[in-house]
């Protein structure tokens, strides 16, 4: 929902609404993907979903770095949301190893 809300916030210039569009899809299929391993059909569907997640948290990265290195939202949420996504990354990250029986 925070992320929602700063997207929401951000300058109404052609440039931040590509960006915008682009987090946007990328930040919720964080979610999308970690709710459908939930429902997965199997141990390997499950692990990629777990994927798909963690390739969308990169992707969502990317592009609030971009708004981060070009000046372009509030300075304080951004950072707040780099840390989070970071966090997130990280445990699947974590978890995609457990499954795989690499950790």
């Amino acid at each position: 929902m925070r992320l929602i809300k700063f997207i929401d916030k951000l300058p109404k210039n052609s440039v931040c609404q590509i960006i915008a569009k682009q987090l946007l899809r990328s930040g919720t299929s964080i979610l999308a993907n970690y709710i459908e391993a939930n429902s997965a059909s199997s141990r390997k569907d499950f692990i990629n979903f777990f994927t798909y997640s963690l390739k969308s948290a990169n992707e969502s990265k990317v592009w609030l770095c971009l708004l981060r290195d070009t000046n372009k939202g509030d300075k304080k949420e951004l950072e707040w949301l780099l840390k989070e996504l970071i966090e997130i990354a990280n445990i699947l990250a974590s978890s995609i190893l457990t499954l795989k029986g690499k950790k």
